[in-house]
């Protein structure tokens, strides 16, 4: 009886046990021949085996890529996780035409677990308790810029990091990436002329929110960039100093 008791024990006690987590293959990802050409050029610049790798996607997440209609990093992390996990490529509607919805008819054919999802960006709408990893990769700037031409209305950056915080589960890990800009100037202006935005305020808007950073990466730094240039300088495009951080949202 004592015997049949502690092996039950024992049995219970592994099951327990969560299986240990798989990292995502972002390595064959990246190589997959069907990627255009397009996306292959900007690899050299963006190093997403090496990113992912850092900021940890595991196979079977369920994943965010915020500003992500171009689907680069979409169709990257939607392989890399699996058949047992899935991608939302969420977009601000204003940036969203026929033809982005037809060439995401493609992307959806290609990779079956990859989606892309709409909103407003002043209004975003995401599922809530649902995301193991959220990629921010270049855009969070954009939550202080505004453009007319482009109908992206100025907006409060806090109800979207907010909305953010609410759709990640309890210890899920949120990469931001961007370009650097230096510190002490006013971060809508910034914005607005350079697409830059001073690290101190990315993590101060993070951690408000509830978020921990939890390390950073010096894969995308680049010290011979002054930050005094437009992002879309010829002198310094896609050669930006960038910013790589892990935050995780508190199990």
């Amino acid at each position: 009886m004592r015997i049949g008791l502690i092996l039950a024990a024992a049995l219970l006690t592994c099951a327990a046990v969560p299986a240990t987590a798989e990292p995502a293959d972002a390595t064959s990802a990246v190589a997959a021949p069907d990627r255009t050409a397009a996306m292959r050029e900007l690899d050299a610049y963006r190093k997403p085996a090496a990113v992912l790798q850092f900021l940890g996607l595991e196979k079977g997440d369920r994943a965010l890529d915020l500003f992500g209609s171009g689907g680069y990093y979409g169709m990257i992390m939607a392989r890399g996780v699996g058949p047992q996990g899935s991608v939302d490529s969420w977009e601000s509607e204003n940036f969203v035409s026929e033809t982005t919805r037809k060439n995401w008819e493609k992307l959806h054919g290609l990779v079956p677990n990859l989606r892309l999802i709409v909103s407003p960006a002043a209004h975003i709408k995401l599922p809530e308790n649902t995301y193991d990893f959220v990629m921010f990769n270049l855009d969070y700037h954009d939550l202080y810029w505004q453009s007319e031409e482009y109908k992206f209305p100025r907006m409060d950056p806090r109800p979207f990091v907010r909305a953010l915080y609410q759709s990640m589960k309890p210890g899920a890990v949120l990469g931001v990436i961007d370009h650097v800009a230096n510190p002490g100037g006013n971060t809508r202006a910034v914005a607005q002329a350079l697409h830059r935005i001073d690290p101190a305020v990315v993590r101060k808007d993070f951690e408000a929110a509830g978020f921990v950073l939890e390390a950073e990466s010096p894969l995308l730094r680049n010290p011979a960039d002054d930050h005094k240039k437009i992002v879309f300088d010829p002198s310094i495009r896609r050669h930006t100093d960038k910013i790589v951080y892990r935050f995780r949202k508190p199990a």
